[in-house]
């Protein structure tokens, strides 16, 4: 064999063993990589489970006005003297984001079961932070408190909220207590399942005697009227609602009198009116007002609380309009913003209500 063969031969041998180097090298690397992701949510799981085993667990869940709720996660644990808490303290200190990002991946397999459940795509967590607390009344107890923002857990439609159908994947674990509180100026009007305790802006149920499985919590909650669009009774005109009878008495005996003077002016010009030639379609139009498919949303609406006396319940112009409950709602609440119209409740049904002519009044 030639020099030049020889080289050949040794680029080759060369080539071969740095493929074979490269071979090895791979799966070891992978090997690696997959160990080092293995360990990290080894260690997320870790740190979920140590939070899992708290003594008690606490979840106040306020609610705001726009749907939004703020959670504020308590897992407490007994502060005593074999220095548990301590080492988990500092862990928890040491490690806060390794921590808040357990608590996220969590948080947000319930948030999806609550998105399966509701369809309200748009929900999202955001702002997960984590601390520790001590208390010593009425226990010495350690804290790890989780704080996150929910966004759309709950169902806005004008004065009424609808809270808690997004905890559909949620269920009160041993030793778990969760406590729901309403917006500042909202009331609570309904609560399903039977709350252990509650007051008028707050619900509170424990593990001990509610489950939220098969079907999750539902808590309705009312904007306080503010005084205005439907007075409230007082014990000073205990004769108004005399009044208001004497009051419709009178208005149908004066619609019976004007109804009885048309009649006799109708049959006085019965034969003058044969002999005139019967309107055209357009001023009949005219005067009832333009076609319904002239008109935009609100103006139907509009028109059709002038043809019912300037108030009507929704759910009527839901019906009469042949609109859905969304396109509905979606209507009011402009002409509402527009303060074009009223909307008050009565019983558990929106009103609508043409505003009140201050000329009319005085």
């Amino acid at each position: 064999m030639d020099v030049k063969g020889l080289w050949a031969l040794i680029w080759v041998l060369v080539g071969i063993g740095c493929v074979l180097a490269l071979v090895t090298a791979l799966p070891a690397g992978v090997a690696a990589d997959s160990g080092a992701q293995g360990a990290v949510m080894q260690q997320s799981s870790e740190e979920s489970d140590r939070l899992a085993d708290a003594d008690e667990i606490h979840i106040d869940i306020f609610v705001s006005e726009n749907g939004t709720a703020t959670f504020a996660v308590d897992y407490r644990f007994e502060n005593n003297s074999d220095g548990t808490w301590e080492e988990l303290r500092d862990d928890v200190e040491a490690n806060p984001e390794a921590y808040a990002d357990s608590q996220e991946v969590r948080w947000n397999e319930v948030l999806e079961e609550g998105v399966n459940a509701t369809e309200r795509e748009e929900m999202e967590l955001s702002n997960v932070s984590v601390r520790t607390d001590t208390s010593a009344a009425p226990r010495d107890l350690g804290r790890v408190e989780v704080r996150f923002e929910w966004s759309t857990f709950a169902y806005v439609e004008l004065n009424r909220i609808e809270a808690g159908d997004a905890l559909a994947g949620y269920t009160l674990s041993r030793n778990t207590s969760v406590q729901m509180v309403a917006p500042d100026g909202y009331t609570i009007e309904e609560v399903s399942p039977s709350p252990e305790d509650a007051s008028a802006d707050a619900v509170y149920w424990n593990s001990d005697s509610t489950e939220f499985s098969p079907d999750p919590p539902l808590v309705v909650m009312i904007e306080e009227s503010n005084g205005e669009e439907q007075p409230a009774e007082t014990g000073a005109s205990p004769s108004m609602p005399w009044l208001a009878v004497i009051a419709a008495l009178a208005l149908l005996a004066i619609l019976g009198a004007v109804g009885w003077w048309l009649e006799r002016q109708r049959a006085d010009v019965t034969g003058a009116a044969s002999e005139t030639p019967p309107l055209a379609n357009g001023s009949a139009t005219k005067a009832n007002g333009p076609p319904a498919d002239l008109l935009s949303n609100e103006e139907r609406v509009l028109q059709l609380l002038e043809q019912h006396g300037g108030r009507l319940k929704q759910q009527a112009v839901v019906s009469e309009l042949d609109w859905t409950e969304a396109k509905t709602s979606q209507v009011v609440s402009g002409l509402r913003e527009d303060d074009k119209i009223e909307v008050f409740r009565i019983g558990r049904e929106n009103v609508l209500a043409l505003p009140a002519d201050d000329d009319t009044e005085a």
